[in-house]
């Protein structure tokens, strides 16, 4: 069984974000101006701080690329920092005062010190550039096959759009989200979302909210109901969950299956002969309460995942916390973040969804190269046409 592996390394002052990605197969074109095209996204977004004026994300390959597609040996990606000044003590001063729903308490315990500096570091979001760069390598190896990710922010506080999406419009609300400056395809409700950030920044506060990504195109089964670990969606919830300050997934209707009986949640299936040389084989639903998901394999419909991230930890104007070194009541340290990283952080998403996707894809269908991995697709499809 082919395995695509990811290894990620970035501090917030660190010389870069590297990415090692195993397992690519030979011939991957990639798509350079996509890559990159998601860095500058992870980068924008209403709300954001001094930092993303410094940076200009752009991927640089190390190793496994000739001539612009893959090699088959391990795939190395470099997204540099210009802001790097770690050993810089004056510039990088310790932290004693830990934030409130950072990691600096845990951290700072856990290796035993009393400068929170090095966790904060390495636990700094900015780790998901490199993160965000493999997504999208594994993104092109997606669209290959004709599989299409889409992300995007649904809202947050009382602000949320019902905007619902489908293979019909989903090109056009690609559009329109790339059009907001807080990556959501509904104006109105975008308004609404930068009045609750502008508010945040005047009261010295932070705000979070929720993103919802949408797979296109996936074959049914993918994942596995054989052991836990092997059902993409507990692997799509880690991923989730992996990325800084999300603390809750939801796929499909979520926790509102909770509050419903099963005639109400579960999706009827039907068959549609003029469908049967898509990737579902004509099996359809007239609902995707599952989510595209059922028994840790997908279904033939939209993969759907929601996530929500909190408010970022950094509040300009502190917030309670202990000097861990003298133990007094303090409050906490400030360091340069921003008021609102949602739109950011629906990229991110966008990218780890596609990563872990693709990753059950090449472990379906995998060979040492592209053309074995599309004989690979296209003999299963006809054996389950077959049937």
């Amino acid at each position: 069984m082919a395995t695509l592996t990811c290894q990620t390394a970035g501090e917030s002052h660190g010389p870069c974000g590297i990415a090692v990605l195993s397992g690519v197969p030979a011939g991957l074109e990639l798509d350079t101006d996509f890559i990159d095209a998601e860095l500058r996204r992870r980068q924008g977004g209403y709300g954001r701080g001094g930092r993303m004026k410094i940076e200009t994300d752009a991927v640089t390959w190390l190793t496994g690329v000739r001539l612009g597609r893959t090699m088959g040996s391990p795939l190395t990606l470099q997204v540099p920092n210009k802001d790097s000044r770690l050993d810089d003590l004056e510039r990088t001063p310790r932290i004693h005062r830990p934030r409130p729903g950072h990691a600096d308490l845990a951290g700072s315990i856990k290796w035993l010190t009393t400068d929170c500096r090095d966790t904060l570091e390495r636990a700094s979001a900015r780790e998901t550039a490199a993160r965000t760069a493999a997504g999208a390598v594994a993104r092109c190896l997606l669209r290959s096959f004709g599989i299409e990710v889409f992300g995007f922010v649904r809202g947050m506080l009382d602000a949320v759009t019902d905007v619902e999406v489908d293979a019909s419009n989903v090109d056009q609300l690609r559009a329109m989200r790339d059009a907001s400056d807080v990556y959501c395809p509904d104006e109105g409700v975008s308004e609404e979302i930068r009045s609750h950030i502008r508010q945040a920044k005047v009261d010295k506060d932070t705000v979070g909210g929720l993103c919802e990504v949408h797979v296109f195109g996936c074959p049914i089964g993918l994942g596995s109901c054989m052991h836990f670990d092997d059902k993409l969606d507990a692997r799509l919830a880690g991923g989730v969950m992996g990325i800084q300050a999300f603390k809750s997934v939801e796929i499909g209707l979520g926790k509102d299956v909770a509050f419903h009986t099963g005639v109400q949640v579960h999706d009827a299936i039907e068959y549609d002969q003029s469908r049967r040389d898509e990737p579902c084989l004509g099996f359809t639903r007239p609902r995707n309460h599952a989510g595209g998901l059922e028994g840790g394999m997908t279904d033939g419909m939209p993969i759907v995942v929601r996530g929500a991230m909190k408010p970022i930890s950094t509040l300009l104007q502190g917030m309670p916390s202990v000097n861990l070194e003298t133990k007094a009541s303090e409050r906490s340290d400030y360091e340069r973040s921003d008021v609102c990283a949602l739109p950011a952080a629906s990229v991110v998403m966008e990218n780890v969804v596609g990563y872990e996707v693709a990753k059950a894809f090449l472990e379906k269908f995998g060979g040492d190269t592209m053309d074995e991995v599309g004989a690979n697709y296209r003999s299963y499809l006809a054996m389950a046409r077959s049937l």
